[in-house]
């Protein structure tokens, strides 16, 4: 391997600067890098996904890793900085210029790619959620990967607490979320006004005679009206309060307070009505 040079040196020699309009924040701290990099566990010889590299800070751990690294940048000022990385690594990273909601993820690998980005926080949100209504079992092995703080603790969030909703619904009901570190403000350029967290999602088996779209139903109904008992947020999903009796759960009981796995019940039952 050749030996890098600083990635300020690098990120100086192009002209690099962090964009707001795309929502980037430059980690610079290698061993924070590192740190991050070891979530998914050892990634020796393993595909690695990453979306939005920039100037190739997390690359370079992941690379550093063992990984073999797929990178898509949508900003092409950074492109000379990673084709300068790849060069150091000589078949292991392969960088394509391209937005990634847009891109076609799962055809780029032959097998289970390790997702592993700091998202720029103007599409992680959205990034993640087509993730996770993808077909079951996903085409990725597991997902590290770093989001505004209060968007990690709605992901990983239990039932009747401040940050529970429909994010954590949809990340739990079948894979299991967890944060595995916090990122100060102070570690990222330009500092963001947020604090972050890194979010490792492993996939789980999906609860039989569950439809996705049922759940998302069920779900959008209560959460958009959480002030409300769940007799009345429900009344415009056709069988809902059937369900809710059929399974003995409360219908004064209000959005925020039903579990996960009560929520994959009622969409079970609704379910075997159709």
């Amino acid at each position: 391997m050749t030996p890098l040079p600083p990635l300020r040196d690098v990120i100086a020699r192009y002209g690099l600067s962090a964009s707001k309009a795309l929502g980037q924040n430059f980690l610079f701290d290698g061993q924070l890098l590192g740190r991050i990099a070891k979530v998914p566990g050892a990634l020796q010889d393993a595909e690695v996904f990453e979306v939005g590299p920039g100037p190739g800070g997390l690359t370079r751990a992941l690379l550093q890793a063992g990984a073999r690294v797929t990178a898509v940048e949508r900003d092409r000022r950074c492109i000379p900085a990673l084709e300068e990385l790849g060069g150091a690594f000589p078949d292991r990273l392969r960088v394509i210029e391209g937005d990634a909601l847009q891109v076609d993820a799962p055809s780029l690998f032959a097998g289970k790619p390790h997702v592993v980005a700091n998202l720029p926080y103007n599409v992680g949100t959205a990034l993640l959620i087509g993730w996770l209504s993808a077909e079951w079992q996903p085409w990725w092995a597991s997902l590290t990967l770093m989001f505004q703080k209060e968007v990690a603790e709605r992901i990983v969030a239990p039932a009747a607490s401040e940050h529970y909703g429909r994010l954590a619904v949809l990340a739990q009901w079948r894979s299991t979320p967890r944060i595995a570190m916090h990122v100060h403000r102070s570690a990222f350029t330009p500092p963001p006004k947020v604090m972050s967290a890194v979010v490792h999602i492993v996939p789980a088996e999906p609860p039989e005679g569950v439809r996705l779209a049922t759940l998302e139903a069920v779900t959008a109904a209560a959460f958009g009206q959480r002030r409300k008992m769940l007799r009345q947020s429900l009344k415009p999903v056709a069988g809902a309060l059937a369900a809710l009796e059929a399974l003995g759960i409360d219908a004064s009981r209000r959005a925020e307070t039903v579990t996960v796995a009560e929520y994959v019940a009622i969409a079970r039952e609704l379910g075997r009505a159709l």
